[in-house]
């Protein structure tokens, strides 16, 4: 009789053959591959390597001025970045097409899993195995004499009934045995675990849509309205409405830096960053907190964060009349560690022509031997400002939006620095210098006009950097992440093991009980669990009977 074509042994020549799977059986087995729980940690591996991305370049959510700034740095490789989302990762299709696959490749997993635990939980013990000298732990006591084998076996359930063993009692041949197990709470802190990761993916989802990120730059002495028009940028999720913002003022009273000054190898490093601010909800009396580096003030539903900061030079434009065309605290942009900073001032109105200056700012002025200007400090011990004018169109007349932080010269007239012959402007705190052209004068305003013999502590304003983050899923986060822990910490110390204790009536009559024990996975106290059992059931068996211990132990 000949073998069928696509028998395991048919001549290699017959070939094999595969059934079909068609439409329904290649879903069936994507499904399974998706669910496997080596492809959920595949995945949930897949989600850190996409994240990284995240810190490497700035990110539109938290820093569109990083964004803008990263664009100026790297003109030819920004506008690919962009292409694939690298400044919008979090929200990104690729990263948000792994975050979908491993949610659904989680519940994919956990469901079956909770459905084979619940039956598990309600299913006996195994029945006792036919010889127990196989296994782990396998000792033998002698019971005292005139025991019933079940009365025996009867108090071994009952022992390990308290001991937290879900028990059982077989007869089998003649022979009387208990099995007992314990250990799915393991199994439960596996799960636990797994719907927490599910919850955490589900509240960070919630939390993305319904939240919002926010930066502002204040000065000392300037005032934020929790208002959509006051942010700097907003960067709302995708279901925020306007009306959930909570009203409140918060206004930067100070800021304080504290510098090393001690310890040569840091000097000039930066220890702590203190924004100390006054928060008015609406309607309620006015309260002072402090922001700090990861130590954010919480109010009116927000985290308010700080994020940088720098100086603010206060500068004041007049025309050739003495009148005022032009004053604000401006905030410059540090350029390296020790706050050389960079700044833009826009006049538009009020002088002959429209003016524009950029301005450096020196905390504690050095020169190098080429003759540039640097800091050579990050504090105010000798503050310069330096500026170059330009005169010319602004840019401002045409309607499309510019950056504060920028000023385009390609329409304008530089007038001083550079090769125009003219030094630029140079200010310490309480100078005035003239403008060229006769278009007016320039000042640097001493904000500690009181200060004597040198001290330029407070002569300048500083400004704070804030981002004011809104997320209403913070305590659901909180509460999955600490089930998370506390699943996968009953998962790892645990153990799963099930436990036999069998009564065999020796040919002399008398009752020989065997125990052993399996464990599941790695169990190092198994043996001495089994050992301790043996010992506390004989004495059990003995105290009952009033009698002295005197048992053989093989």
């Amino acid at each position: 009789m000949s073998r069928p074509s696509d028998h395991y042994d048919a001549p290699a020549s017959a070939g094999i053959v595969q059934p079909r799977l068609g439409f329904v059986g290649w879903l069936r087995w994507f499904w399974r591959q998706l669910t496997n729980m080596r492809t959920a940690l595949f995945l949930l591996l897949l989600l850190a390597i996409a994240a990284v991305p995240g810190s490497l370049v700035p990110q539109r959510s938290s820093d569109p001025n990083g964004v803008t700034q990263y664009f100026t740095d790297n003109p030819d490789l920004a506008p690919l970045l962009d292409k694939v989302q690298a400044f919008d990762v979090y929200s990104s299709a690729w990263f948000s097409a792994i975050y979908l696959l491993l949610f659904i490749s989680l519940i994919g997993c956990v469901i079956p899993r909770t459905k084979h635990h619940y039956l598990a939980l309600r299913a006996k013990p195994p029945r006792t195995p036919a010889r127990l000298s196989r296994l782990a732990g396998f000792t033998t006591r002698t019971a005292p004499a005139g025991t019933d084998a079940q009365a025996a076996v009867e108090s071994a359930r009952r022992l390990l009934k308290t001991s937290g063993y879900r028990a059982a009692v077989f007869e089998n041949r003649g022979e009387t045995s208990v099995s007992a197990e314990r250990g799915y709470l393991r199994e439960t802190g596996n799960l636990v675990f797994h719907f927490a990761l599910v919850g955490i993916l589900i509240t960070v989802g919630f939390g993305g849509g319904f939240g919002f990120s926010g930066q502002r730059v204040l000065v000392e002495g300037q005032t934020f309205v929790n208002t959509l028009l006051a942010y700097d940028s907003f960067n709302p999720g995708r279901f925020f409405n306007d009306a959930s913002l909570k009203p409140y003022k918060l206004t930067l009273d100070d800021f304080d830096v504290v510098y090393e000054e001690k310890n040569l190898k840091a000097y000039g490093q930066p220890i702590d960053f203190t924004a100390d601010v006054t928060i008015t909800p609406r309607g309620e009396d006015a309260e002072s907190s402090q922001v700090k580096v990861n130590g954010p003030a919480r109010t009116g539903g927000t985290d308010v964060y700080l994020l940088g900061n720098g100086y603010a030079p206060t500068i004041t434009v007049k025309d050739p009349n003495g009148v005022v065309v032009f004053t604000d605290s401006v905030p410059f942009l540090p350029q390296d560690a020790n706050l050389t900073s960079l700044g833009v001032i826009k006049i538009p109105d009020g002088l002959a022509e429209q003016l524009g200056m950029i301005g450096f700012f020196y905390p504690t002025q050095a020169e190098a031997e080429s003759g540039a200007f640097f800091s050579s400090f990050p504090d105010l011990q000798y503050p310069l400002l330096t500026l170059n004018v330009y005169s010319g169109d602004l840019g401002l007349d045409a309607g499309v939006p510019t950056s504060v932080y920028s000023l385009d010269i390609d329409k304008m007239t530089q007038l001083t620095g550079g090769k125009t012959d003219v030094e630029s402007i140079e200010l310490t705190p309480g100078d005035t210098r003239d403008l060229p052209n006769g278009l007016g004068t320039v000042s640097f305003d001493d904000a500690a006009p009181g200060a004597q013999n040198g001290d330029f502590s407070g002569s300048v304003l500083r400004f704070a950097s804030f981002d004011i983050h809104h997320d209403p899923t913070q305590l659901w986060v909180l509460s999955f992440a600490v089930l998370a822990l506390l699943g996968l910490l009953t998962s790892l110390f645990v153990p799963r093991r099930r436990v036999w204790v069998k009564a065999v009536t020796a040919q002399d009559g008398s009752l020989r009980l065997e125990y052993a024990g399996l464990a599941r996975g790695e169990d190092p106290a198994l043996e001495s669990a089994v050992s301790d059992l043996a010992g506390r059931h004989t004495d059990l068996l003995f105290s009952s009977q009033s009698a002295t211990p005197a048992f053989e132990q093989k």
